[in-house]
C-alpha cells in the first residue's frame, strides 16, 4: 500500500500542503475569522475574502507574524480544518514540514508541535530548512552547486540564503514580506493623495506596480478609496515613476541584505554565486522588474523559479521521495528539543 506523505510550508499569510498521492499542492490563506471572540465564521481564503468587510463583531486572525507562530492554538485549527477538508488525515501518515532557518530552536519546535499535537495522528514528522526545500523546488543541484543565493520574498518575511555544496553557509530573515510593503503602501497613498485604502486594494495596487525604469514616465496606476478631507468615495491615478521609487526604497534592506551576505563569504563561494547568481521565489517574486532591478544592483545574473509561490512545496516533494536528499530533514526528541540526524 502507497504511503501516505505530505509536506508542509506554512507561511505568514499563506498555508501550502503537498499530497504525495495526488501530486497536488493546496494553497490556503493564513487567516480565521471569529465572531464575538467565540464563534468561528469561516477559515482560510473564505475568511480572507471578508477581511475589511464585514461589521465590528467580526474579528480576524492571522496566527502567525514574521515567520513565527504566534496563535498556536488558532493556527492548529486552522490546519486540522485545511488538511481534513483537502487531504482528510489518514492514521499513521509522513509529514515534512518546512521551518525558517533564523528562528530559534522553541519557534522551530511549535511548527513540529502543530502536527504532533494535531488530529493526524503522524507515524512520522520531519522538519527541513524552508530555504533548502526552496532551492531544491528551484531545481538547483544543492549538492554540486558552489554557490548561490536563494531570495524568498514571502508574506509576511523576506528570507535570504548563501547556499554552498548542499549546506547553508548564510541565512537572515527579514520582516519585510508583502504585508510590509501593502501597509507601507496605505501609508504612502493616505499621505500623498488623501485616499484611504484598504489591504484588499493596496495588494492589487503592489501587484501591478513595474520596477523597470522604461515604463512611461507619465503612466498611473487607477486606486479607488475614500477621500479622507471629503468622507466620499474617489477613484485617483497614482503615477507610476512615484510608486516605483517608493518601492525601490522599501526593498533597498533586502538588497543591501543581499550584498552583505555576498560580500561576506570566501573568494571561491563569490565565484560560484557569479556563475550560478540569484534565485527568486515566493510571491513578491512575480513583482514587474523585481529581478532585472535586482541584477542591476548587484551586478549578479537573477533568475526567477518556474513556479516562485510553490517552489518551497515542490522542494519538500523531491524531499519525500528522493533517497539523497534524507540527510537534510529532520527529527526531534521531545524531552530536550534537540535535533537528530
Amino acid at each position: 500500500m502507497t504511503k501516505k506523505r505530505y509536506g508542509l510550508d506554512i507561511g505568514t499569510y499563506s498555508i501550502k500542503l503537498f499530497d504525495q498521492k495526488s501530486s497536488k499542492v493546496w494553497t490556503t490563506k493564513n487567516v480565521i475569522a471569529v465572531k464575538d471572540k467565540t464563534e468561528v465564521v469561516a477559515v482560510g481564503d473564505k475568511a480572507y475574502e471578508m477581511y475589511e468587510k464585514t461589521s465590528s463583531d467580526i474579528q480576524f486572525v492571522f496566527p502567525m507574524e514574521s515567520g513565527i507562530i504566534t496563535h498556536f492554538r488558532t493556527m492548529q485549527y486552522l490546519l486540522n480544518q485545511l488538511v481534513g477538508e483537502k487531504a482528510p488525515f489518514t492514521k499513521g501518515a509522513e509529514y515534512l514540514l518546512a521551518v525558517p532557518t533564523d528562528v530559534t530552536e522553541v519557534e522551530k519546535r511549535a511548527f513540529y508541535d502543530l502536527v504532533s499535537l494535531s488530529a493526524a495522528k503522524a507515524r512520522t514528522i520531519r522538519i527541513a530548512d524552508r530555504s533548502i526545500a526552496d532551492a531544491i523546488g528551484c531545481n538547483i543541484d544543492i549538492w554540486r552547486t558552489d554557490g548561490v543565493v536563494i531570495a524568498n520574498f514571502g508574506g509576511g518575511t523576506t528570507e535570504l540564503t548563501l547556499l554552498s555544496y548542499g549546506g547553508i553557509v548564510l541565512n537572515r530573515l527579514l520582516q519585510t514580506g508583502g504585508d510590509y510593503f501593502d501597509l507601507a503602501l496605505i501609508s504612502f497613498v493616505r499621505r500623498h493623495h488623501d485616499l484611504l485604502i484598504g489591504r484588499h486594494s493596496a495588494e492589487r495596487l503592489r501587484m501591478q506596480i513595474s520596477l523597470s525604469d522604461t515604463e512611461d514616465e507619465k503612466e498611473g496606476i487607477y486606486v479607488s478609496g475614500r477621500n479622507i478631507s471629503l468622507g466620499i468615495p474617489q477613484k485617483r491615478v497614482i503615477p507610476m515613476a512615484s510608486l516605483r521609487e517608493f518601492i525601490k526604497e522599501l526593498l533597498e534592506e533586502a538588497v543591501q541584505g543581499i550584498v552583505n551576505m555576498i560580500s561576506r563569504t570566501s573568494a571561491d563561494i563569490r565565484q560560484g554565486i557569479l556563475k550560478n547568481g540569484i534565485y527568486l521565489t515566493g510571491g513578491l517574486a512575480k513583482t514587474i522588474g523585481l529581478s532585472t532591478y535586482i541584477e542591476e544592483r548587484t551586478s549578479i545574473s537573477v533568475k526567477i523559479s518556474e513556479h516562485p509561490q510553490h517552489a518551497v512545496a515542490i522542494g519538500l516533494q523531491a524531499m519525500m521521495l528522493e533517497k539523497e536528499y534524507k540527510d537534510l530533514t529532520y527529527a526531534m526528541l521531545n524531552e530536550d528539543y534537540r535535533w537528530l540526524h
